[in-house]
C-alpha cells in the first residue's frame, strides 16, 4: 500500500470512521524515518497531529494489536513516557495503528538519570508469571509469550529455543550450536538469579526511545512481556550502551544483583539470535563466542 494518495484512501477513511466514529480531515502526510517493517507517517489533521503505522494485514498477523496492547500496559504503569494509543483496527486488508504524536523537545539536564529511575520504576511492576497473555513480535519475528512460572524454563523454551531452531533451519548457525546450547541450559539455574517477573519494554535499544515534549525519555516500538529485568538492562548494553548515568541511577533505585556483569552476555544470546535470523552476518560469530565462554 503506497503512501501516495493516502488522504483519499478508502481503507484509511473506513478505519478512521469505524474506530473513531468520525472522519478527521487529513491535511497532509509526511513519512517518518526509522522503521523498516511498516510504513510510518505523520498525519496532520483538523483534530491534531498523529503518528500512523500500517501494513498489509496478512504481512504480520496481529502485530498492530499486540503493539497497542503492550503500549497500554506500559502506559498504565505511569512510570515513563509512552505514546497514547488513539486507534487500532484493520480495514480493507490493511492493519492500522494510530498513536499520539510525540513532539520532541530539548533534553532535561538530568535526562539519563531520570531515564534510569523511570526504568527502575517500570521494572517494579511484577506478575506471577513470566510471559504475557498475548503473543507479539520482536522486530518482524513472531514471539511466543506462553505464561510460565519458572523464569529459566521461560527463557529457554520461549526465547532461546525458538530462535535457535530458526537459525539452524536457515543454516545461519552450525549444528554444533544445538549441543552447546543444551549444555548451557543445564547450567542456567546456577548462573541466573531468580527474581520476580518484571514488566519489560522487551526491545530496548537506542532506536526505541525518543525525547518527548517534557524533555524526558519516551519508549516506542515495544515487545512487551514479563521477564528478567536483567535481560532488559543487558540488552541496552549490547550495541554500545546507554549513558553511564542511566545505569548509575537505575542501580540507585533498584540495584542489580551482584555479578550482573558476569552474566549479561547470557541474556544477550536472545537478541543476538534474533539478529542472526534477521540479518545473519557477524551476529552468528558473537553467539558462538558466548557459547564458548560458558561451555
Amino acid at each position: 500500500m503506497a503512501q501516495d494518495g493516502l488522504n483519499g484512501h478508502d481503507s484509511l477513511r473506513n478505519f478512521l470512521f469505524d474506530t473513531l466514529e468520525y472522519v478527521p480531515h487529513v491535511d497532509s502526510t509526511s513519512p517518518v524515518s526509522g522503521g523498516c517493517i511498516n510504513t510510518c507517517l505523520r498525519l496532520e489533521t483538523n483534530s491534531g497531529t498523529f503518528f500512523l503505522k500500517y501494513n498489509h494485514a496478512d504481512a504480520y498477523a496481529g502485530m498492530m494489536a499486540a503493539e497497542a496492547y503492550g503500549l497500554e500496559l506500559l502506559r498504565n504503569t505511569k512510570t515513563i513516557g509512552i505514546p497514547k494509543v488513539v486507534a487500532q483496527n484493520e480495514s480493507g486488508g490493511v492493519d492500522f495503528l494510530v498513536l499520539e504524536w510525540i513532539e520532541p523537545a530539548d533534553e532535561v539536564p538530568d535526562y539519563w538519570q531520570q531515564f534510569g529511575r523511570d526504568m527502575a520504576a517500570l521494572h517494579r511492576n511484577n506478575s506471577r508469571y513470566f510471559g504475557l497473555d498475548k503473543d507479539n513480535y520482536i522486530g518482524s519475528l513472531a514471539q511466543s509469550n506462553t505464561l510460565m512460572e519458572d523464569g529459566i524454563d521461560f527463557f529457554i523454551s520461549q526465547r532461546l529455543q525458538p530462535q535457535l531452531q530458526r537459525a539452524i533451519d536457515k543454516k545461519q548457525l552450525p549444528l554444533a550450536a544445538i549441543t552447546q546450547f543444551e549444555a548451557l541450559y543445564t547450567k542456567l539455574p546456577s548462573l541466573l538469579p531468580l527474581e520476580p517477573p518484571a514488566l519489560l519494554h522487551g526491545d530496548l535499544w537506542s532506536g526505541n526511545y525518543l525525547t518527548g515534549p517534557d524533555g524526558k525519555a519516551w519508549l516506542v516500538d515495544p515487545s512487551v512481556h514479563y521477564g528478567f529485568r536483567e535481560a532488559e538492562i543487558a540488552y541496552t548494553q549490547l550495541f554500545g550502551g546507554f549513558n553511564i548515568n542511566f545505569y548509575n541511577a537505575y542501580n540507585d533505585v533498584f540495584p542489580l544483583l551482584e555479578g550482573f556483569h558476569d552474566r549479561n552476555e547470557i541474556y544477550n544470546l536472545y537478541p543476538l539470535l534474533v539478529h542472526v535470523n534477521l540479518f545473519g552476518g557477524n551476529y552468528a560469530k558473537q553467539v558462538m563466542s558466548i557459547l564458548e565462554e560458558y561451555g
